[in-house]
């Protein structure tokens, strides 16, 4: 029996296209992790779950006594003193269980908070090429459908599943000590049981991997038709992405279905093994009985250990499926702390008498044998405004996220100071330097909240002061509640240049020692961008500035200009020298001039 076909990939490695899966090696050492980080709790678990299931044995044992001594003969007094006991019995049972039930409950809902906070800590830590080169599609249905599905094989099925096993094991010891042939009985089903067992777990974990990946795809394409509306609407797009829609959904069901099938299959042969130990059971048990071999008491006893042992065995195989799934989801959300970082901190400190940010025969591909950039060699001294003009795809803004530390080059190296960009630790690098692009993302929270995401101690006044330095105190100044004013989703949306100007107003108040601005002014319109631009000019005074633009006025504004042809730069200089060249910039500038 073989996966689905066009269900995504289970493997370590992930589908193409998506983040990886954890393989069951590295799901079984987090489990164990786990269950080492909460020895208390998980003993709490196992303990209270055991003393409930041995609370409970009293009851059969007792009624096959009260049985066979109504038989033979005895006093209302003695049934009396036994049904007591009996009635005690379940009492002792009841509060064991409810206290198991709410222990397994704490533990479960702790184990999830913990893995929880461990994957927003993932997500927050990966490469953000690697998320690019996934999509978002299956970063969210991480976040959202597997938290879920393991929110309720933690929340409910771990619990369940270790109160169930502790019973089981401890019903069968009674069942052996009240008779070991008896007991033998019971386990002529266990091998069809066991085999069936294994043949589930067998494909069911690829299954369901293979589902929530055809899930992700889903969501990555219904995203993309939603956020693309307008387009989608102006080139009729509609019957497409239609189409495209009927095939994911068509995969999500075969999916589905196989699982399904799977379970069609495992639920007939569990539920025959559940039911024929009692009768076996009964038949064995009352053949003995005439014979000598057992005693009523102990046929009686047998027969209730084993309609008690059922449930466990049948909460069990109840849950499964649930732990199929989660452990599926779990393999999906340990899978993204095993992405390898995109930089390794190796200690190095730049050089603070010598801040130049260099890069040194610098290559990039997103693609092997498709290079963006070839053989880039480029110094930019501290205090300089460079600009870096050039066609669309010549590969300006891949450029930009190089010397800004995003991504690492696949030839070369970028450093500042003599110390690579990859191989400084995250906080330093953004004390170094930062990159502000047109794409701006406004936080549901205050704009206070939204302002200081780059340094959370800024005062009031630092706030409004870089506001200003970024034009934005008209607009700021109008707001109902000032700062304390909530923007974002569900709350006063920004328009798209009070967004961009905000994404300003937090690189003012991170104060790196350098600015990359990859069309940072774009949203606005020219005039407005002018005045900003000019407004910033006294803010970005004594750093060093890396302007990424289309809009010819901030190369002329610059101190030296870098034109990218086919990944390559081929003119460098002044405005002043680049116009006398009459070269590339210079048809450029006359293009753009009209």
């Amino acid at each position: 029996m073989s996966a689905v076909s066009g269900a995504g990939g289970a493997g370590g490695a992930g589908a193409a296209g998506m983040l990886p899966v954890a393989d069951r090696a590295a799901v079984r050492s987090y489990a164990i992790s786990v269950a080492r980080g909460h020895p208390r709790m998980l003993g709490a678990v196992v303990g209270l779950a055991s003393l409930a299931t041995i609370a409970g044995l009293f009851g059969p044992r007792l009624l096959g006594v009260i049985v066979q001594d109504v038989q033979q003969g005895t006093t209302v007094r003695h049934i009396d003193v036994l049904a007591a006991l009996l009635v005690l019995a379940i009492c002792v049972q009841s509060v064991f269980n409810r206290y198991s039930y709410l222990a397994g409950k704490n533990f479960g809902e702790t184990v999830l908070a913990e893995l929880r906070e461990s994957f927003v800590g993932s997500v927050l830590d990966l490469p953000l090429s690697r998320v690019e080169e996934a999509g978002s599609g299956d970063l969210i249905n991480r976040a959202s459908r597997d938290v879920a599905a393991l929110r309720q094989a933690a929340q409910q099925g771990i619990p369940a599943v270790l109160g169930a096993g502790c019973s089981a094991l401890l019903t069968l010891g009674a069942l052996v000590l009240v008779s070991p042939p008896l007991a033998a009985v019971t386990l002529i089903t266990m091998p069809p049981l066991v085999l069936m067992v294994r043949w589930y777990l067998r494909y069911a974990r690829d299954g369901y991997l293979a589902t929530n990946a055809t899930y992700s795809t889903l969501i990555e394409n219904l995203t993309a038709t939603v956020e693309g509306a307008a387009a989608v609407e102006a080139l009729r797009l509609a019957p497409a992405r239609i189409a495209l829609s009927d095939a994911d959904i068509a995969r999500s069901w075969r999916a589905e279905r196989y699982t399904l099938g799977l379970r069609l299959r495992l639920y007939p042969v569990t539920e025959v093994c559940q039911l024929a130990p009692a009768g076996l059971m009964l038949a064995f048990g009352g053949y003995g009985y005439t014979r000598g071999w057992v005693s009523i008491a102990q046929v009686t006893a047998a027969t209730l250990y084993v309609q008690q042992l059922a449930t466990p065995v049948s909460t069990l195989l109840d849950w499964l499926d649930t732990i199929q799934t989660g452990a599926a989801s779990l393999a999906r959300l340990v899978g993204v702390a095993h992405i390898p970082a995109d930089r390794i901190a190796t200690g190095i400190i730049p050089d603070e008498a010598d801040r130049r940010l260099e890069a040194a025969g610098v290559g990039f591909a997103y693609r092997a044998g498709r290079d963006v950039l070839r053989d880039v060699d480029l110094t930019v001294v501290p205090g300089e405004h460079l600009a870096m003009v050039g066609p669309s795809g010549a590969g300006k803004s891949t450029l930009g996220r190089l010397l800004a530390g995003i991504s690492a080059p696949g030839r070369g190296s970028v450093a500042v100071g003599g110390a690579s960009l990859i191989e400084l630790p995250l906080g330093d690098l953004r004390g170094e330097v930062a990159l502000v692009t047109q794409e701006h993302h406004v936080f549901g929270g205050t704009l206070r909240e939204n302002a200081t995401l780059g340094r959370p101690d800024a005062e009031d006044t630092e706030i409004l002061a870089a506001l200003t330095a970024v034009d934005a105190q008209e607009w700021v100044t109008a707001l109902p509640d000032g700062l304390s004013t909530r923007v974002g989703s569900g709350a006063l949306e920004l328009s798209a240049p009070q967004a961009q100007q905000l994404a300003l107003a937090r690189l003012v108040l991170a104060d790196p020692r350098i600015l990359v601005l990859d069309e940072a002014t774009s949203l606005l319109d020219p005039r407005a961008a002018r005045h900003l631009e000019r407004s910033l000019s006294a803010v970005m005074a004594g750093r060093t500035v890396i302007s990424i633009a289309h809009r010819l006025h901030t190369a002329h504004d610059a101190d030296r200009v870098a034109v990218i042809e086919d990944g390559r730069i081929t003119e460098r200089g002044s405005h002043p020298e680049l116009i006398a060249a009459d070269g590339a910039y210079a048809r450029l500038w006359a293009s753009w001039h009209g």
